[in-house]
């Protein structure tokens, strides 16, 4: 934990914001607001991907989706223009939500800068920071959304979708992938997808 009394006023504040998400998850049978729990899951993943993670990425993994319940998907059209707007936008504005908080802390600008670079995907794929961010999305989405997911499409779409988050994690997301405790089911469609290559 760091010992910079800026990081925990921070999370404090991320944390809070995030505490009013409408919005639930239950996960290990402890019902809670979405995001912070998202939030939480993913530093938790950060955390084990890289020991050695900087103040700014685990800044970025806490805030990446701050207030996001206030700009739902029904916001932008159906299909796939509609997705990419929206979730540009969404880049765009968790970016602005945890710079804003950052400033507030009294963070200097070159990181609220590297932190907003890496909430709004700004951060080129081959930086060790936004991979380990990619990778947690990744394990936050499958031990969290697999399963609701996969109860509304078809097994050969979610096969389609394992396949396509699987290119996206390293060789340690998808070690850390493949130690998920995942119901038969799931871990059939998983073997499926990488068998698909």
């Amino acid at each position: 934990m760091s010992k910079d009394p800026r990081f925990s006023d921070a999370i404090s504040r991320i944390d809070t914001a995030n505490a009013d998400d409408p919005n639930v998850l239950t996960f290990g049978g402890t019902t809670r607001p979405k995001e912070l729990a998202h939030a939480e899951m993913l530093t938790r993943w950060v955390k084990q991907l890289r020991p050695e993670a900087s103040d700014e990425l685990r800044l970025a993994a806490r805030g990446h989706h701050i207030h996001r319940w206030q700009h739902p998907r029904a916001e932008q059209p159906d299909g796939r223009q509609g997705y990419l707007r929206w979730r540009t936008a969404l880049y765009r504005f968790h970016a602005e939500e945890v710079s804003a908080i950052l400033v507030a802390c009294g963070y200097e600008a070159t990181v609220v800068d590297r932190v907003a670079a890496l909430v709004g995907k700004r951060v080129p794929r081959h930086d060790p920071d936004a991979q380990a961010l990619e990778d947690g999305l990744c394990l936050v989405f499958m031990e969290t959304q697999f399963q609701q997911l996969n109860d509304r499409v078809a097994d050969d779409k979610m096969v389609d979708v394992l396949r396509k988050t699987w290119a996206k994690m390293s060789p340690s997301g998808r070690d850390f992938a493949l130690s998920l405790d995942l119901p038969a089911h799931q871990r059939e469609l998983v073997e499926r997808a990488l068998a698909a290559g």
